[in-house]
């Protein structure tokens, strides 16, 4: 993700900072964010061995996205039901600790491209139902 990109994403969940009344960004730009990440990811670990630098680079914008997921929906405006909320959370957390194991070499980074696929077949579900 680009530093253009990850502002944007920033200031859609309302991270860094930003005051709650920021104007959310729409499904469809939300789409577009963790799909980004999610190709960068995904393009990081078919050149992982020879390319080790991007790999740790595209894992941290995944984290910094998850970060800024996890603060969107622990802010007490959002209106997401508590399950969903916590939900993500957690996954947030997960996403953290699995990219540490990637980079350490003892885990695959398969489970983390499904969770952004996931999320993405969810934000597709949700924009073709509105």
């Amino acid at each position: 993700m680009t530093q253009a990109a990850f502002s944007q994403a920033s200031a859609a969940y309302g991270a860094g900072g930003r005051d709650a009344s920021v104007v959310r960004c729409s499904k469809s730009v939300e789409y577009d964010v963790i799909s980004r990440v999610t190709h960068h990811l995904a393009d990081a670990s078919r050149t992982r061995k020879s390319n080790f630098p991007k790999l740790a680079r595209c894992l941290h914008e995944n984290r910094r996205l998850w970060t800024a997921l996890a603060a969107d929906v622990l802010d007490a405006d959002n209106a997401l039901p508590p399950e969903l909320r916590a939900r993500i959370v957690y996954l947030s957390q997960f996403v953290q600790h699995h990219s540490a194991l990637v980079l350490s070499g003892k885990a695959k980074i398969k489970p983390l491209l499904d969770i952004n696929l996931a999320i993405l077949r969810g934000l597709k579900g949700v924009e073709a139902a509105q």
